[in-house]
C-alpha cells in the first residue's frame, strides 16, 4: 500500500522537466566548441538546482534532477554501456499531436557497464533538497525493443542470449552502485509494454520477424531476472506510456494486451501509466491489480499547455476507482515535460501550475499524502 514516507508517494512527477534556455543555448555553443566543459557543468548545477526549488515549491514529496544533464532520458545511459545508440533518425519534427517515427538502435559493441552512470546524479539531488531523491533509468528491453534480434546481432553479438545476459549484468551493477550510494528510489522507463496494444505496432513487429505477444513473456523475464537480483532496499517502479517527443507519440491503443501479465506477472510493485487521452484506452485493465500493488495514473498531460481542472481529475479518478481501489492509487503527469531536451510545446509556467495542481488535489483527496 501508498504511505506518507515510502515512494511512491499519491502525488508524483515522472522525471524530466523543461530545460532553461540558457542551459539549452549553452549546450549547443559547447558543442560547437565556443565553451569548455566547466562552464556546462556550472550552468546544469545552477538549473538542476533551480528545478529542485521548483519541486519543492509546488510541494511535491519527491525530487529528480530534471534528466538536464541529459540529452534524453535514455540516449545518455545507453551510451555509457559501449558504443550503442537507441535512437537513430530520432529527431524530432512534425506536427505536435500526431503519431512520430519510432527510433532505431545501434549496438556496435557488446553491452558493459564499466562505472556508475547515476551515482553522481543522486549524490547532487540529495545534497540539494530535502525531497526524497528519485532516479529515473530506461527500461532493460528498451533497446531491443528499438530493433529487434537484428539490431543485435548486426553488429556485436553472435548470440541474442548472451545480449540478454549482459544486459541483466549491466543493470544488475548500476542497481547495486545507486543502492550502495544510499539510494532507495528508482522509476524504470520501460515503455514497450504500452506500445503492444497498438495493432500498428504488432503489425512492424512481426515484419521485423518478432511475434509482439512473445516478445512480452521475454521482456517480463528479462526485467524479473534483474529485480530478484536488485537490492532489496531499492523501491522500484516502472513507468509505461506510448511516446512523449515534443508533443508527438509513437503509439495509441489500450492496456488490455498486456494488463494481466504486467500486473501479475511482473515482480514490479508500482506503475506509472499513462493515462491523459483516449489512447491509452479505458481504465478496464485496472481491474488486474493485485491488492498488494499500487498504481500512479497519468491523468494530467504533459504535451500542451492547457492546464486540467480538479473537476477533471476527480472524474477520471472516479472512473478508475470502479476497478481498483482509492487506496492503491495517485496521480502524476503521464509523462516527463521533456523526454528529450528540445522539451515539449508548454511553458514553464503551465509545467508549474500543473505540477501544483497535482500536490493539491492529492492533498484534497488522500489523508495520507
Amino acid at each position: 500500500m501508498l504511505s506518507r514516507l515510502n515512494p511512491p508517494f499519491r502525488a508524483e512527477h515522472i522525471g524530466s522537466l523543461l530545460r532553461p534556455s540558457y542551459l539549452l543555448d549553452l549546450r549547443a555553443r559547447f558543442a560547437r566548441g565556443e565553451a569548455g566543459r566547466d562552464e556546462l557543468a556550472a550552468a546544469e548545477d545552477r538549473a538542476i538546482t533551480e528545478a529542485l526549488a521548483l519541486q519543492e515549491r509546488v510541494g511535491l514529496k519527491v525530487a529528480t534532477d530534471g534528466e538536464f544533464r541529459r540529452r534524453s532520458y535514455h540516449s545518455f545511459f545507453y551510451s555509457q554501456l559501449g558504443d550503442i545508440t537507441i535512437d537513430v533518425n530520432g529527431a524530432a519534427s512534425g506536427v505536435s499531436g500526431t503519431r512520430a517515427d519510432q527510433p532505431a538502435s545501434l549496438i556496435n559493441s557488446l553491452v558493459t557497464w564499466t562505472n556508475p552512470i547515476n551515482v553522481a546524479d543522486f549524490k547532487f539531488i540529495e545534497a540539494n533538497t530535502r525531497l526524497v531523491p528519485k532516479i529515473t533509468i530506461p527500461g532493460p528491453c528498451a533497446l531491443h525493443y528499438r530493433g529487434g534480434d537484428a539490431a543485435v546481432l548486426a553488429s556485436a553479438y553472435k548470440d541474442v542470449d548472451q545480449f540478454w545476459h549482459d544486459i541483466i549484468v549491466a543493470f544488475g551493477k548500476e542497481l547495486t552502485a545507486l543502492a550502495r550510494a544510499s539510494c532507495r528510489y528508482v522509476q524504470i522507463d520501460e515503455t514497450a509494454f504500452a506500445k503492444f496494444g497498438d495493432p500498428k505496432v504488432q503489425d512492424a513487429l512481426k515484419a521485423r520477424g518478432d511475434d509482439w505477444n512473445a516478445l512480452i513473456d521475454k521482456y517480463i523475464a528479462v526485467t524479473n531476472r534483474i529485480l530478484g537480483e536488485a537490492p532489496a532496499e531499492l523501491r522500484i517502479g516502472m513507468h509505461l506510456c506510448r511516446g512523449n517527443r515534443g508533443g508527438r507519440w509513437h503509439a495509441e491503443g489500450s492496456y488490455d494486451a498486456v494488463a494481466d501479465r504486467l500486473f501479475n506477472m511482473l515482480d514490479i510493485k508500482f506503475y506509472f501509466l499513462e493515462y491523459d487521452s483516449p489512447r491509452a484506452g479505458t481504465f478496464s485493465p485496472l481491474r488486474f491489480t493485485p491488492p498488494h500493488k499500487s498504481v500512479v495514473l497519468g491523468i494530467v498531460t504533459t504535451k500542451t499547455s492547457s492546464v486540467e481542472s480538479k473537476a477533471d481529475l476527480a472524474r477520471r479518478l472516479e472512473e478508475a476507482t470502479q476497478y481498483v481501489s482509492l487506496d492503491q492509487l495517485a496521480i502524476s503527469p503521464q509523462c516527463g515535460f521533456a523526454s528529450v531536451d528540445t522539451g515539449n510545446p508548454i511553458s514553464a509556467e503551465a509545467q508549474e501550475e500543473k505540477l501544483r495542481l497535482i500536490v493539491e488535489f492529492a492533498r484534497e483527496t488522500w489523508s495520507d499524502s
